[in-house]
């Protein structure tokens, strides 16, 4: 992956800032009970069916192969995800229904955090894009304003199980009931999402991550936005079963997946900062593969969207 050149990330206050902001888990999860759905009843009768004296042959089907790699594939998925069928649907889905084509929004803990991921890019004097990427700032444009920002779905600390907990909504914008997710969603009418949710807890199992992940997918899909999964740099639950997660669902509901895991493993330390012992944090030089792979992701998105 090519790495556009980059004129100044962040101010020296800004950085120092990003750097001090922690990503210790503001809520515990708490189990979600699963949703059973009643299997439909049938109503079986007795009338035979008499014997028809020439078979009618069976219609002959020709399917399309699924070519999409495994989700147990993760770590060959490409960096930049392309625009499926399914969510296209999902973009026409919620245009249709009010969405912003202008509007994007971040779900996520400290790493997507503004000053750490893309928003310099509501800052003209922040970045440079080489002869080669200046389509970018297309993108750029459209989406002005929602990259310097971190809305109601981006906290420090935050994790899937606090997107969906009321009692992290924040009260001065949010409905009474709202949980930060829907607060988002409803005051930003975004028609893409990036979901990064990956703040690890002792005990939490890759089980729990996926059913918190789906409520989060299923709500963003209900209401018309794309939602863009991504994997992680770490791997502090020690076996991937986290990004394998994510592949998986990314799979089953056929919505981008933009493999950062792949974007940063050529960077020093493979993109965590060697100076902060948790095996976590980002460094500097990964915020900007971040940065600039998020943008990437969301005009290949967009544009597929769009036609432009």
């Amino acid at each position: 992956m090519k790495i556009i050149r980059i004129a100044k990330m962040v101010t020296a206050v800004s950085l120092a800032a990003a750097l001090l902001v922690g990503c210790k888990v503001v809520a515990e999860p708490t189990p979600i009970p699963p949703t059973e759905t009643p299997a439909p009843t049938a109503t079986i009768t007795n009338t035979p069916v008499p014997p028809t004296s020439t078979p009618t042959p069976e219609p002959t089907t020709t399917s399309t192969p699924d070519l999409r790699l495994k989700p147990e594939q993760w770590q060959d998925w490409p960096i930049i995800p392309t625009l499926s069928p399914r969510a296209l649907e999902i973009y026409r889905q919620g245009i249709a229904a009010g969405n912003d084509p202008k509007a994007f929004s971040k779900v996520g803990d400290c790493q997507s955090i503004k000053e750490a991921f893309m928003g310099l890019f509501d800052l003209k004097d922040r970045y440079v894009l080489t002869e080669e990427h200046e389509k970018f700032q297309e993108a750029i444009d459209n989406f002005s304003g929602h990259f310097n920002t971190d809305g109601e779905g981006v906290k420090g600390g935050f994790n899937a199980a606090a997107v969906l907990s009321p009692m992290w909504a924040n009260p001065d914008v949010c409905l009474p009931g709202e949980n930060p997710l829907e607060c988002e969603i409803r005051l930003t009418k975004p028609t893409f999402m990036f979901i990064r949710l990956e703040v690890w807890w002792d005990g939490r199992t890759a089980e729990q991550y996926e059913a918190y992940m789906r409520r989060i997918i299923e709500y963003a899909i209900a209401h018309g936005v794309v939602p863009i999964l991504a994997t992680k740099a770490d791997n502090l639950e020690g076996d991937g079963s986290l990004n394998e997660t994510t592949a998986k669902l990314a799979y089953e509901y056929d919505i981008p997946l933009w493999n950062f895991w792949l974007a940063v493993q050529p960077l020093s330390h493979h993109g965590l900062d060697p100076n902060r012992p948790d095996d976590f944090h980002l460094s500097y030089e990964a915020w900007n593969v971040a940065s600039f792979g998020g943008l990437e992701t969301l005009d290949t998105l967009w544009r597929a969207a769009t036609g432009e």
